[in-house]
This record gives C-alpha cells, sequence and structure tokens, in this order.
C-alpha cells in the first residue's frame, strides 16, 4: 500500500513553509511523531495546514511524518499491523493506530525529577518566565495529586544551586559572594561594574552591565546582562568575573534587550568560529542526534558528511580518537594533524 497524498506535494523552496528539514536529528523527529500521532486521532479531518502549524513545522514535513507512519506499527508487517494515514484533498485521518492512542505519560520518577527540577528553575533570578513555569508546576502537582506519596517526595528533596570552584575554599566563598550580589543587583535594577577575564585574549576588560537573569548552565553560572561595551546582550562566567561593583544607577536593561535561547547550550556559532567537515561512516551517525551541525549530506555507504561550528577544539579531538576510524576531519588540516599526533602518542603508550 502507498501513502495517499493531497494535491500538494514535495517542496516548495520559494518560501520556508513547505520544506523538509533535513538536518533535523532523528531523536526530534521522533519526539514529534509520538506526540503527533494521540493527536491526529483525536482531531481527525484535522487540516494538514492546521496540524504543521500545531507542530510548528512546515506541510511538507507533516507531509513526509505522514508517509513515514505508514512504514511503521506492531511487528509483523501486515496490514492489520501498520498505521494508516490518509491526507488526500488537504484533511488528515489516522487510523489502526490504537497501541499508541494514549499521549505520553510521565512515571512517578519522571514527575518526582520534573517537579523538583521546575522548584529550582523557579527559584532563579531573573527568570523571565516565571508564570509559565509556576503554571507548568501547578498543572503537574494536581495531576499527580493522586498518586500517593509523589508531592511528599518532591517536599523533601531540596536542590543546590550554589556556585561550583574548581579550587573551592576562598575561590568559592568569593563565587558565592559575587552570586549573592548580582541577585541583588536584579532585584534592585542596579548597573553592576564588571572586570571580566577573556581566556581566548589573556586580558582582562572593563564593562558595565544592566543584569537581565542568572542562569546555571551544567554546573558553572552565568550572568546573562546587556553589556554597555558591546551594545548587545552578552553571557558573562562567575568565575572568570574578577572583581564587580554594584552601582547606584538605574540598571534597567533597553526594551528590546533579549534573553538568548539557551536550549543548544552556551555556544553560539559566528562568522569567527571554525568550521570542521568531518566524514562520519555509518556506525558513527550517532554525532548527528548528538551534536549541532550546520550542515549534513549523506555519503555512499550509509555514512554522512557534517560541518560543525565550535570555538574549541579540544573537546572535538576527543571525540574523534573515541570514534577511531569511523570518523575522518576533511578539514581543517591542522586539525587533521593535531588528531593524528594525538593517535600516534597513545598508541606508542600501547607499545
Amino acid at each position: 500500500m502507498s501513502p495517499r497524498k493531497s494535491g500538494r506535494s514535495g517542496a516548495d523552496t520559494r518560501d520556508g513553509r513547505d520544506s523538509v528539514d533535513m538536518n533535523e536529528s532523528a531523536t526530534v523527529r521522533l519526539d514529534r511523531l509520538l506526540t503527533m500521532v494521540p493527536w491526529l486521532l483525536t482531531h481527525q479531518g484535522v487540516e494538514i495546514d492546521v496540524a504543521a502549524a500545531e507542530f510548528g513545522v512546515s506541510r511538507a514535513q507533516i507531509e513526509a511524518d505522514l508517509a513515514l507512519l505508514f512504514l511503521c506499527g506492531t511487528p509483523g508487517g501486515y496490514h492489520d499491523d501498520l498505521i494508516d494515514a490518509q491526507w488526500e484533498g488537504g484533511q488528515v485521518y489516522v487510523s489502526n493506530a490504537d497501541t499508541i492512542a494514549r499521549p505520553l505519560r510521565l512515571g512517578v520518577d519522571e514527575a518526582l525529577s520534573l517537579m523538583v527540577g521546575l522548584r529550582a528553575l523557579a527559584a532563579v533570578p531573573g527568570l523571565g518566565e516565571r508564570d509559565a513555569v509556576d503554571r507548568a508546576l501547578a498543572k503537574l502537582e494536581a495531576a499527580t495529586s493522586e498518586v500517593s506519596g509523589v508531592s511528599a517526595q518532591a517536599d523533601r528533596i531540596s536542590v543546590d544551586m550554589g556556585v561550583e570552584a574548581e579550587g573551592g575554599g576562598a575561590d568559592g566563598e568569593r563565587l558565592e559572594g559575587q552570586l549573592a550580589a548580582l541577585r541583588r543587583a536584579l532585584a534592585a535594577h542596579r548597573r553592576v561594574h564588571l572586570s571580566y577575564v577573556v581566556p581566548s585574549r589573556d586580558e582582562t576588560t572593563e564593562r558595565d552591565v544592566d543584569p537581565m537573569r542568572l542562569v546555571n548552565v551544567d554546573g558553572p553560572w552565568y550572568l546573562e546582562a546587556w553589556c554597555h561595551r558591546a551594545q548587545d546582550v552578552r553571557l558573562f562566567r562567575l568565575d572568570r568575573i574578577a572583581d564587580l561593583q554594584v552601582l547606584d544607577v538605574d540598571g534597567t536593561p533597553p526594551a528590546d534587550a533579549r534573553p538568548r535561547d539557551l536550549d543548544n547550550g552556551i555556544f553560539r556559532p559566528d562568522e569567527l568560529s571554525l568550521r570542521v567537515v568531518l566524514d562520519l561512516e555509518q556506525q558513527a551517525r550517532w554525532v548527528r542526534d548528538y551534536y549541532p551541525c550546520e550542515s549534513v549530506e549523506e555519503r555512499d555507504g550509509g555514512g554522512l558528511r557534517v560541518t560543525i561550528a565550535t570555538s574549541d577544539t579540544a573537546w572535538l579531538r576527543r571525540l574523534l580518537l573515541r570514534l577511531g576510524g569511523a570518523a575522518r576531519v576533511v578539514s581543517p588540516q591542522g586539525l587533521r594533524a593535531e588528531v593524528r599526533s594525538a593517535a600516534e602518542l597513545a598508541l606508542a603508550h600501547y607499545r
């Protein structure tokens, strides 16, 4: 059986509404499909453009997802084992998907972890979406109220969002003091003067900033602020702040200053970032799903050619050594030589 498509098919490259994201990871697509099927079952006959808007993707992407559903189902592969999807005329109908008809449900451990995480997030100074966090937490607590002990367990767990310092001792106390001072500046809307160390240039810069929020990303604390020197929003890592002074000056950021999206990490590629091109064998395709790639091309034999932007190649050298012969540096040549030298040094230790 082949999918019955609507009158419009393929990608319209004249605008971005009808294109398929070829760089989308398998993890992201699977997450959307698991959510999409229950939604479509309860919205039979929905316009395909409405479904695309609901999931924030293009019409062509929805059609590609529906075509993929034709290959999904329970073991056996017969007609009654596979999901049936029809979108002829621009309306979507899904059937034979009873096994995943209900939305994904959180287990007790997952609900507990999410509640604790939301409570920790709500306590972060300068959080711009506090109301959204409170609403989500209230819904989760209401949904788990009938599950014995979940709320009580969450109440007994505390999250320490203190500052970690490699040296501990005096360094830790200094960072805790800086964190407390920045929290006061945020609460009072005061401008802050920073002496900030820039490791890549081995220099200390002086700048005035208007604090926007404090965020904890994978352990380290960062101050996000409007920087008057750069005339833009910047992130400042607390353990790189040599000194700070809270000024008796209004520190309200400009109305057009917007927090950065940190879902993909702190690093944001720019024109100065190093572009590394890698050839990945089939067994290393998982790299695409775990690391942000600027471009992805299919290669013969099931491999990929990917381009990764980075400001630091140390982690990339470790990744390449881990992949062994399943990855090869195409460019730059300098990184290729570094990886070769590191591999030869490792082999010398074995000899």
